[in-house]
């Protein structure tokens, strides 16, 4: 669907790979750590946190210290570190996007 979508040209790599875990046991390939695309690695921080965040079918949005702990728990297993530090310091600071 998104191979040509060229307005963000790694858009299409970060949706393929952002189930892959930065520990190999994710999918599609099974790739580990800096293997993973940069992007794929930041869009499943920010999968996570959505997920989390939001009301689901089966739950309501996660608490915060919830999520900081969740968060916490996948670092360098589920996620890459560094992207889990700055998702962490935006939890922190209530960052809010402009528009």
């Amino acid at each position: 669907i998104l191979s040509d979508f060229t307005l963000v040209p790694w858009i299409s790599a970060g949706a393929k790979y952002h189930h892959e875990k930065y520990d190999g046991t994710g999918y599609n390939e099974g790739i580990a750590g800096e293997e993973i695309p940069l992007y794929a690695r930041i869009i499943s921080v920010a999968d996570s946190y959505d997920c989390m965040n939001t009301t689901r079918i089966y739950r309501p949005p996660m608490a915060e210290e919830e999520i900081i702990k969740e968060l916490e728990k996948g670092k360098g297993t589920q996620f890459d570190e560094q992207f889990v530090e700055i998702m962490l310091q935006m939890i922190r600071e209530h960052f809010v996007a402009e528009e």
